[in-house]
C-alpha cells in the first residue's frame, strides 16, 4: 500500500490510497466466500458454483461493492498512519480505480489540524471572583439535611397549611367541559411547591380531611395546552389525607446522632467550609472559562468545516449515548420533539467550534510553554478514577490500551495548559464591570 498527500486550502487534504492489485482480488474472494450461498447459477447447487461463473452470469463486479468497503475499511487507518499528517475529521471517500488485475486506488477528502496563532494567553485579565458564604446559606444547607431526616406523620386534627404533603381529587372544568388531564384521584401534592398554576395550592389551603371544595383559577396565557391558555377553569377538589413532616430538633444531640461531629458548632463550621470549597471550585470553573474566552478571542484559527462536522457528529453520538441510558433512541426524540437530525447538527454547530478552538488553543499554549503530562500524572489520574468508580488502581488500568493511554495524557496535557492560563490570568474590577 501506498498513500500520497495533496495539501489542499483552509487546512484540507487529500490523501490518495493505492492497495495492491492482489489485496483487492483477495479481499474479492472473501467476499465471494461469504455470499456464494446467495447466487443460484444452472448447473450448480446452490452455493457449489464458482466465482467465475458467478460473476459471467451476474457481473464482472457483482462482489465489488462489499469488496470496495472491506478494503477501504481495513487499509484506511494504515493510511492514516503512513501519510504523517495530523487528520482531525471524518474522510470523504472516492473510489478512482476498481478494476481485476490493477491496484486498487481511492482518495481520502480530510481536514488537518489547523495552525494556531496565539495572541496574549499570559496574564489575561479576567472578572473578580468573589467567594463568600453567608450564615444564611449554612443555615439552609443545615435545614436541607434537617430535611432528610425529618419523620412523616399523619395529621387528623387540623385542616392543609403551606407545606404539608396531601393524598387529594380533583376533576376540572372549563365552561362545564371536562378537559384531558384535567382529572385525577388521591394525587400527591405538597402544598406551596408550585406543581399547579398559580392560584390553585393557596386555595387548598384551609381544608380539612374529607372535606370538598371547587377551586376557581385561570389558566396562564402561555399554558402549554393552547386549547386551555387564558381559559378560567373550575377544580372540584376533595382532600383524602394529610401528612408533615416532623424535623428533628437542632441541637448537639441532633449533630451527634446525625453527623460526624459531637457538637453543633463543630457541624456549623463543617458545613460552612464545605459550601466554601464549593463556592472555590465553582469560581475556579469560572475563571477557566473567562481565561479560555479571553485567550480564544485573542488567537487567529481557521477551522475546516470538515472538523467542525466530525465534532458535530461526535457530539450528536455522545447526545445519543444519553439517551439510550434513559431508554430512548435518537429516533424517538426526533418523533417527540418534532425535529430531526439536521436541525440537531445545526443546533451544536457553534458548541462544537467552541470546543474545537478551546482545545486547539490549549494544545498551542502546551507546546510554547513546555507542559507535557508526564507518568506520574497518568498514574494519579488512574488513582482518581479508581476511587470515583471504587475499583483497584489495577484494575482500571488495565483498560487502558497504548492508544487509549496516549489520548489520556493528551488530555492530561491540555489540563495542565487549562491550568496555566487559568493561574496566570490577572483578576480586574475593570473585567468584571465589562461582564456586568
Amino acid at each position: 500500500m501506498s498513500v500520497s498527500v495533496e495539501k489542499l486550502e483552509k487546512s484540507m487534504a487529500k490523501l490518495t490510497v493505492e492497495v495492491d492489485a492482489a489485496e483487492f482480488d483477495k479481499a474479492v474472494e472473501q467476499v465471494y466466500r461469504r455470499n456464494k450461498n446467495r447466487f443460484n447459477v444452472p448447473g450448480f447447487r446452490r452455493g457449489r458454483a464458482p466465482r467465475k461463473f458467478v460473476e459471467k452470469m451476474y457481473g464482472a463486479e457483482v462482489f465489488y461493492e462489499d469488496a470496495i468497503n472491506d478494503v477501504i475499511n481495513s487499509s484506511y487507518p494504515g493510511a492514516l498512519d503512513d501519510c504523517g499528517e495530523d487528520v482531525v475529521s471524518m474522510p470523504e471517500i472516492s473510489v478512482v480505480q476498481a478494476e481485476a488485475g490493477k491496484p486498487f486506488i481511492y482518495t481520502a477528502l480530510v481536514a488537518l489540524k489547523p495552525p494556531v496563532s496565539l495572541g496574549k494567553y499570559k496574564g489575561v485579565e479576567v472578572p473578580v471572583q468573589e467567594i463568600t458564604v453567608t450564615d444564611e446559606e449554612v443555615e439552609a444547607e443545615i435545614q436541607r439535611e434537617l430535611e432528610k431526616n425529618a419523620s412523616i406523620e399523619e395529621v387528623t386534627d387540623r385542616p392543609v397549611k403551606d407545606g404539608d404533603d396531601i393524598r387529594f381529587d380533583f376533576d376540572g372544568s372549563v365552561d362545564g367541559e371536562s378537559f384531558e388531564g384535567g382529572k385525577a384521584q388521591d394525587y400527591p401534592l405538597t402544598v406551596g411547591s408550585g406543581s399547579f398554576i398559580p392560584g390553585f395550592e393557596e386555595q387548598l389551603v384551609g381544608m380539612n380531611v374529607g372535606e370538598e371544595k371547587d377551586v376557581n383559577v385561570t389558566f396562564p396565557e402561555d399554558y402549554s395546552a393552547k386549547e386551555l391558555a387564558g381559559k378560567a377553569a373550575v377544580f372540584k377538589c376533595k382532600v383524602n389525607k394529610i401528612t408533615e413532616k416532623i424535623l428533628p430538633e437542632l441541637n448537639d444531640e441532633y449533630a451527634e446522632d446525625h453527623t460526624e461531629f459531637d457538637n453543633l458548632e463543630d457541624y456549623r463550621a463543617d458545613v460552612r467550609k464545605n459550601l466554601t470549597e464549593n463556592k472555590e471550585k465553582q469560581a475556579r470553573t469560572r475563571k477557566e472559562a473567562a481565561a479560555i474566552e479571553a485567550i480564544i478571542g485573542d488567537a487567529e484559527i481557521e477551522l475546516p468545516e470538515a472538523m467542525v462536522r466530525t465534532q458535530q457528529r461526535q457530539m450528536v453520538d455522545e447526545q445519543a449515548q444519553r439517551f439510550q441510558q434513559m431508554g430512548l433512541s435518537l429516533e424517538q426524540y426526533f418523533q417527540y420533539t418534532g425535529t430531526d437530525m439536521d436541525k440537531m447538527m445545526e443546533d451544536m454547530k457553534d458548541q462544537a467550534e467552541k470546543n474545537i478552538r478551546t482545545r486547539l488553543v490549549l494544545e498551542q499554549v502546551a507546546a510554547q510553554e513546555n507542559l507535557q503530562a508526564t507518568e506520574e500524572d497518568y498514574e494519579k489520574e488512574i488513582e482518581r478514577q479508581a476511587e470515583a468508580y471504587k475499583m483497584d488502581p489495577a484494575d482500571v488500568k488495565s483498560f487502558f490500551t497504548d492508544s487509549a493511554k496516549d489520548r489520556l495524557l493528551e488530555d492530561l496535557t491540555v489540563q495542565k495548559a487549562l491550568a496555566f492560563v487559568t493561574d496566570n490570568a490577572v483578576e480586574t474590577a475593570e473585567a468584571q464591570s465589562k461582564e456586568a
